[in-house]
């Protein structure tokens, strides 16, 4: 498998993981990208989010996605994969699912739609896009 999805949520954060692998493998070949890479999906509450979201860039408040690239102009900048695996690490991504739910409910989409969304935002940084 080229990319490798690494998922951790907690019981109380339920997401499609199968559909969450699904869209992230398809949007890497479709980026047309066919090397082994592995990127990690966290799903956390808003507290966690918060603070990740004050230590790493400084602001207040949780946001939806936070995007880590283990690769950046710096190398590693913050060290959140494990290093010495055999595949390229592409980084992490941490979606904040109180938000999405309320985002979802606000859209009146359904909220593996948003999970999906914001996944793919967060890889598309990962890969180099810029906000």
């Amino acid at each position: 498998m080229p990319l490798t999805v690494k998922v951790r949520a907690d019981s109380k954060f339920p997401i499609d993981r199968k559909r969450l692998r699904a869209v992230l493998r398809s949007a890497w070949r479709k980026f047309g990208f066919d090397g082994d890479a592995t990127v990690s999906v966290a799903v956390v509450g808003t507290r966690k989010m918060a603070e990740l979201h004050q230590r790493y860039l400084g602001k207040k408040g949780a946001t939806d996605v936070l995007a880590f690239p283990q690769h950046g102009s710096g190398g590693d900048e913050y060290g959140f994969v494990t290093p010495g695996e055999a595949e390229f690490q592409l980084g992490d991504i941490v979606l904040c699912y109180p938000l999405i739910v309320d985002q979802a409910v606000e859209g009146d989409i359904l909220i593996d739609d948003r999970v999906e969304e914001l996944a793919l935002h967060g890889l598309e940084h990962l890969l180099g896009a810029e906000e």
